[in-house]
C-alpha cells in the first residue's frame, strides 16, 4: 500500500466515524494516528460527550473486535485479564479470557477504579500481551486501548500513577460542543426512541484487517531526518529544564511523539515527517508526561500553557 492510499483510507474512517459522532474531528485524527503507529489514547472529559459512541463507532468502522470494561471501585485485575479455573470434568485448569482480549478495549472510567486495579493494564499496552499464572498470553496485533476518564475533581475517582499515563500516546481533552453541533447532535439522537448503537446511524465497515496492516506496514516507510529528530529531542529536554515543570517529559514520551509524526504525515499523504507534524502533536503526546512544579500551580498556570511556550520557543528546522 502506498502513502496515497493511507491518506484516502484515512479520510473514508473520518467520514464514516462522522456518520456517528458530530465533531470531534481532532479526536478521531489522534485515534487514527494512535492506531497507525500501535499507540494507546486517553479521552478526558464530563460524561455524555459522545467518548463511548467514538469509540464504538471507530472500531465498527475498522472491523475489529470491540471489547469494554466499566471501571468501578470494586473492580479486580482478574475480571479484566481473567482466570485460571480448574475444569472438574478434564482435571485441569482452562483459562476464562477477560474483556482485554479484543482488538480495541473501550476502557471506560478508567480512573474511578483503584491503582493496582489500573496497573492491570501495564504489560497490555507495553507489550500487547497478558501473564496468567506464569504463562504469557498474546493480544490481538492490533490491540488498543481507549481509555475515557473524567476530571479528576470530580468525585469518586483515582488519579493515574505516572507509570500508567506514560504508556498512552495520546491525552485528548474534550469539551462541550459548540452550538451548533450541540444542534446536529439533538437532531441526530433525538429521532430515536432509544440512543442509538453505531449501527443504527449507518457506520459501517470499511476496512479489512489486511488493509489495516498494509496501512501500518506503509507507515514504517516514512522518513523521520535528523533534524526532526534533533527537534523532537530539544522539545521533550526543554520541558525538563523549564522552571514551571518539576518533572519532564521521558526520552519514551520522545519516542512515541517521533513515532507518532510518522503516522500523522502518511494521513496527510507524505512519506516525510515536517516539523509541524510533531508541533501539531506535542501538546496530546506531552502533556500528560510533564508535571508542573508546586510554584506553578499556585501561579495558576495551566500544563498545554507551559508547553506551548515550550514548543513556541523551540527553533524548527527548516
Amino acid at each position: 500500500m502506498d502513502i496515497e492510499e493511507v491518506k484516502r483510507l484515512g479520510g473514508v474512517i473520518r467520514a464514516e466515524t462522522a456518520k456517528a459522532v458530530v465533531g470531534q474531528a481532532q479526536t478521531v485524527d489522534l485515534m487514527l494516528t494512535a492506531l497507525f503507529c500501535g499507540g494507546h489514547i486517553l479521552l478526558e472529559g464530563p460524561p455524555g460527550i459522545a467518548k463511548t459512541l467514538l469509540a464504538q463507532s471507530f472500531a465498527r468502522c475498522l472491523g475489529l473486535q470491540f471489547g469494554r470494561i466499566q471501571f468501578t471501585p470494586d473492580l479486580m485485575p482478574g475480571d479484566i485479564l481473567g482466570i485460571n479455573l480448574f475444569n472438574f470434568q478434564t482435571g485441569a485448569f482452562a483459562l476464562t479470557r477477560g474483556p482485554i482480549f479484543c482488538d480495541l478495549l473501550l476502557a471506560d472510567e478508567i480512573n474511578r477504579t483503584p491503582p493496582k486495579t489500573q496497573a492491570a493494564l501495564l504489560e497490555a499496552m507495553q507489550e500487547r500481551r497478558v501473564t496468567l499464572d506464569g504463562k504469557s498470553n498474546p493480544l490481538s496485533e492490533n490491540f488498543m486501548v481507549v481509555a475515557t476518564e473524567n476530571p479528576i475533581e470530580q468525585q469518586g475517582t483515582y488519579p493515574l500513577p505516572e507509570a500508567q499515563l506514560d504508556r498512552f500516546l495520546f491525552k485528548q481533552v474534550l469539551s462541550y460542543p459548540s452550538e451548533e453541533e450541540e444542534r446536529g447532535i439533538v437532531a441526530a439522537t433525538g429521532a430515536h426512541l432509544r440512543m442509538p448503537d453505531p449501527g443504527a446511524l449507518g457506520v459501517q465497515t470499511v476496512l479489512s484487517r489486511e488493509a489495516l496492516r498494509d496501512a501500518i506496514a506503509a507507515v514504517g516507510h516514512v522518513t523521520l531526518t535528523q533534524p526532526v529528530v534533533d527537534y523532537i529531542v530539544r522539545i521533550v529536554r526543554a520541558s525538563r529544564a523549564n522552571a514551571a515543570i518539576a518533572h519532564g517529559a521521558s526520552p519514551r514520551g520522545a519516542s512515541m511523539l517521533a513515532t507518532a509524526a510518522r503516522a500523522r504525515a502518511a494521513l496527510a499523504g507524505r512519506d516525510y515527517v515536517i516539523p509541524d507534524d510533531v508541533k501539531a502533536l506535542a501538546l496530546p503526546a506531552l502533556r500528560h508526561r510533564v508535571i508542573l512544579s508546586p510554584a506553578a500551580e499556585i501561579d495558576g498556570r495551566h500544563v498545554d500553557t507551559v508547553l506551548a511556550e515550550i514548543v513556541a520557543a523551540t527553533e524548527a528546522p527548516r
